[in-house]
């Protein structure tokens, strides 16, 4: 769990995702800054650098020359959800999410503020960080079976390594595991 900006962003439980997106953030743009983050299991900084083209025919994009390592585009299903907010928030052309000028996109430091009011102080959870999306979305698809392979796909990792820092074993899953031993 992360403190004070230490440690690992927290995994949320579905429930804490729902009050989030219910309560927590409160405009169409947040919702979809957030859902964008969570349902391509990017980076804060990758979904702050999309433009309206870059979510085009039911893909999203996310160009080589954004990502981290700068080492390959990533090409991802537009997930229904996802769509479902790219239509509440409906953007103008440019910037997916645009500052204040519109002539650059909105900053980190002003993601995680956004974050800090919906997650901490609207909805009360502890320990997140804009980062704790991108960590859940991923704990998330490995808890459901989804092949390691596909996984390292979808969030750009080039090693396995690299991956399962971001993927955490709850207490249960280990007693699960081990009752399978006969």
């Amino acid at each position: 769990m992360k403190v004070q900006g230490n440690g690992r962003a927290k995994i949320l439980t579905p429930a804490e995702i729902s009050r989030l997106f219910d309560r927590g953030f409160v405009t169409a743009r947040d919702r979809l800054l957030f859902a964008v983050t969570f349902y391509c299991a990017c980076r804060i900084s990758e979904a702050l650098a999309l433009t309206t083209q870059d979510i085009v025919g039911g893909v999203v994009t996310l160009r080589k020359a954004t990502t981290k390592g700068k080492s390959a585009t990533r090409t991802l299903p537009l997930h229904p959800m996802l769509a479902k907010f790219l239509l509440a928030y409906n953007p103008d052309a440019g910037f997916l999410f645009p500052g204040r000028e519109g002539t650059k996109p909105l900053t980190r430091s002003q993601a995680d503020l956004i974050f800090k009011e919906a997650c901490c102080k609207r909805v009360r959870i502890k320990g997140a960080s804009t980062h704790s999306m991108r960590r859940t979305a991923l704990t998330n698809l490995s808890n459901a079976g989804v092949p390691l392979r596909v996984i390292m796909e979808i969030s750009g990792h080039k090693n396995l390594s690299s991956l399962q820092r971001y993927l955490e074993v709850q207490p249960e899953q280990l007693v699960k595991a081990l009752g399978i031993l006969k």
